[in-house]
């Protein structure tokens, strides 16, 4: 059995996704799905500064920011700097992204490691390094000779909604507990 591990506190959680409708409901996606329904469920509004989209939201008693990037994936790390200067560092940083290592409905935090062909990540990595907390949204594969991966991560996903959904509600869970007892 694996022991939690005492993580600094968490100051910003950074959804990865695509700025507009056209790219809301994509695997690519989640990380904004993900964030705009816990700032719904805490009351947050978002307001846009400096490329980006961002919300203070309360968990138990922590504050925390939810940030979700309007610059394109391959962009994503342009928040960083702005974060840096307020100081947050990258261990204060939660990152929640799509991941085609692990099969849709896997959810998995990790911490650190490369960004393994994830533009957004090696965005954010470029910035900061790579010490930050990940929470990986499982989408799989598409199979062999399926559609380019690029492809796949741009499209809306094939499975239930009503699947999406609960695992957008287990996300969220998981978050929520990382945030009350600093430990993944």
């Amino acid at each position: 059995m694996k022991e939690n591990v005492i993580q600094p506190k968490i100051r910003a959680i950074i959804g990865l996704g695509n700025p507009g409708p056209k790219y809301y409901r994509t695997r690519h996606s989640i990380g904004f799905r993900i964030l705009d329904e816990l700032a719904q469920q805490y009351g947050g509004v978002w307001h846009e500064k400096d490329e980006m989209a961002y919300s203070n939201i309360i968990i138990g008693e922590e504050p925390v920011t939810l940030i979700k990037p309007q610059t394109f994936m391959n962009s994503s790390g342009k928040v960083i700097p702005g974060l840096l200067k307020r100081g947050i560092k990258a261990e204060n940083i939660l990152v929640v992204h799509d991941e085609l290592e692990l099969p849709f409905g896997s959810l998995r935090f990790k911490v650190g490691g490369s960004h393994r062909g994830h533009n957004g990540l090696r965005s954010i990595i470029d910035v900061c390094g790579k010490d930050f907390i990940r929470l990986r949204f499982g989408i799989g594969r598409p199979r062999e000779g399926e559609v380019p991966i690029d492809q796949y991560v741009l499209a809306i996903f094939k499975e239930p909604q009503h699947e999406v959904e609960e695992l957008i509600s287990q996300a969220i869970a998981m978050l929520e507990e990382v945030l009350r007892n600093h430990s993944i």
